[in-house]
């Protein structure tokens, strides 16, 4: 049996004069591209731009929706009333799809960023908001996040298509929960080590924990970091071993 697997990374995160990742590189590995919507990077010029490469490449637009919080990047803990955020999910799926229709496309899925990503692993009220945002924005958008959360169990539930994904360059605990980027060791920068593990991911649906032990994370969708050095690079060498190993790389919407 073939294995198929999305890769998907963390794009247009700039603002203004600022970039981060290299955008046009990335675009040539990926098959699904979480575009920043202004709350934790990118601006309407960068998003614009992005869909437009995206679209030109064959790669699926996803709106990546984040805390608002420019100035941490989307990664600082914010407590968010749930109405509040719901309006904030839509407002920002929204501005995208305008840039997306005006290339040609659609925005095809979510995917929350940073602190929130990782809030809504746990918590039902901001899970659920999240949710609501998606579903206020219209559209059955499908759901990207981490296996088991909260986040892909209330849109289920909502009638919202489901994607589990994984991380090649992000330690996991015991319990495939990600190891918190403030701890020493949460994010493999060795390129060996990364691919190592999207073979494994991809392959088995296995990684090896950050305390020895290997750990069952089954995803469809494998998310390589732009905003790590050389990760341009990196991504076409883990796509190429991906590919060499039989494994079929294809968007998952």
């Amino acid at each position: 049996m073939t294995q198929v697997i999305d890769l998907n990374a963390d794009l247009g995160e700039g603002f203004g004069r600022w970039r981060l990742t290299d955008d046009e590189q990335l675009l040539s590995v990926v098959t699904s591209a979480n575009v920043a919507c202004g709350f934790h990077a990118g601006d309407a010029a960068t998003m614009r731009r992005v869909c437009a490469m995206a679209v030109e490449r064959g790669v699926r637009i996803g709106a990546q929706v984040s805390y608002r919080d420019l100035a941490g990047f989307g990664r600082r803990a914010m407590d968010v009333p749930p109405d509040e955020l719901a309006a904030e999910v839509a407002y920002q799926i929204g501005a995208l799809e305008v840039f997306a229709r005006a290339a040609g496309s659609r925005v095809a899925y979510v995917k929350p960023h940073g602190a929130l990503y990782n809030r809504v692993v746990h918590d039902e009220e901001q899970a659920a908001a999240v949710v609501e945002g998606v579903r206020l924005a219209g559209g059955l958008l499908a759901v990207l996040g981490l296996p088991g959360s909260r986040l892909l169990a209330r849109a289920a539930k909502a009638g919202l298509p489901v994607v589990s994904e994984a991380f090649a360059d992000r330690a996991y605990t015991a319990r495939a929960t990600l190891v918190p980027r403030a701890q020493e060791g949460a994010v493999i920068t060795h390129p060996d080590a990364v691919v190592e593990r999207s073979l494994s991911l991809a392959r088995t649906g296995t990684v090896v924990a950050a305390t020895g032990e290997s750990v069952e994370v089954r995803a469809r969708s494998l998310c390589l970091h732009g905003d790590t050095p050389g990760a341009a690079a990196l991504a076409h060498r883990v796509r190429q071993s991906l590919e060499g190993a039989g494994v079929r790389v294809e968007a998952f919407a």
